[in-house]
């Protein structure tokens, strides 16, 4: 297997005074290339809506930069073209960016039922470095990356306990946390998705990364019936991550999920797979998601949601994490 090559960005002048947003970005970035070299990571924030006049979101993937633009008006849901120039003219000032490697995406809010589509169809893949293991991601087609950022020290927390445990990932999405897990050693790994896509995805990365499918399996099925026949099966896993959508309707599913009203199922049904000395990792992106522990009086839970915010990420609010166990 080929060594990936770390790509990050050159950082280019000094102090401008007149603008508080270069000055910010450039003083973020100097920050964590520190960090990213170190670490063999080239993909991280270097702006997280640090000012309240730049509702932005600015990634660095590879030398390429994603702007995430952060509307809550529907009927206004794109960024002024003055703001872009000067987005795009400081990070070709910063960075020295191409300006062709600079893509902006918009966040708005959606209704409950409107689901993350796909957006283009140009087949734009590149692989990152994440702790020197390798990920594909797309920064064109698809809403989202292929690699969630603020979850990357969960996956090393996961990755740091895997090495010869059977890991299941639920809700897996591109894979992430189990190429991780079984890069770390992991002895099995089990990854459920519905998107036919998203498992394609991860598939790929598993290869990209000289890791065997015959011991990283990827399965196409809806989560919550997959636990049902897991259990069934009386199959056992040593680490279950879950980090659900907060809110999904698809056609494969036969009902609407809503991570607030369906936690409790979730979490009881993945109890039911969890091998003696086992632990359940339960995240979530909700901002108003209420945990109530007393709903699992035999276990025992810690809430480790500051453990696993990275450094790049000023939003302290990015995701809720909890560290589940039975007691014996």
């Amino acid at each position: 297997m080929l060594k990936q090559t770390l790509i990050l960005p050159s950082i280019a002048g000094g102090e401008d005074k007149s603008s508080p947003f270069k000055n910010r970005v450039r003083k973020n970035a100097q920050h964590v290339r520190k960090w990213a070299k170190r670490t063999e990571t080239d993909c991280f924030r270097v702006y997280d809506r640090d000012i309240k006049e730049y509702p932005l979101a600015i990634e660095c993937y590879a030398g390429r930069f994603c702007v995430q633009y952060f509307s809550y008006d529907r009927d206004r849901d794109e960024p002024c073209a003055e703001l872009k120039d000067e987005i795009d003219q400081a990070l070709i000032s910063i960075f020295g960016a191409d300006p062709s490697q600079i893509y902006w995406r918009t966040r708005v809010k959606r209704t409950k039922t409107q689901q993350y589509e796909k957006r283009d169809d140009r087949e734009q893949f590149f692989t990152v470095l994440e702790y020197g293991v390798k990920f594909k991601v797309n920064l064109e087609d698809y809403l989202d990356t292929g690699l969630f950022l603020d979850h990357r020290e969960t996956r090393r927390l996961v990755a740091s306990l895997a090495k010869g445990k059977r890991l299941l990932n639920l809700f897996a999405y591109t894979c992430s946390f189990s190429v991780q897990a079984a890069v770390a050693g992991a002895g099995y790994t089990k990854s459920v998705d519905m998107s036919n896509t998203y498992t394609d995805w991860g598939r790929d990365n598993f290869l990209l990364n000289g890791l065997s499918l015959k011991t990283n399996e990827i399965v196409r099925e809806d989560c919550l019936k997959f636990l049902e026949e897991e259990a069934r099966a009386r199959v056992r896993y040593d680490l279950i991550v879950i980090d659900p959508p907060t809110i999904s309707r698809s056609k494969k599913m036969d009902q609407m999920f809503d991570v607030q009203l369906d936690y409790p199922y979730l979490i009881e049904q993945a109890l039911e797979l969890l091998a003696p000395g086992g632990v359940i990792f339960f995240s979530t992106n909700s901002r108003k998601f209420k945990f109530d522990a007393s709903l699992f009086n035999r276990c025992g839970i810690q809430e480790i949601t500051e453990k696993t915010i990275p450094l790049d990420f000023h939003n302290q609010k990015i995701h809720r994490c909890w560290k589940i166990w039975e007691c014996t």
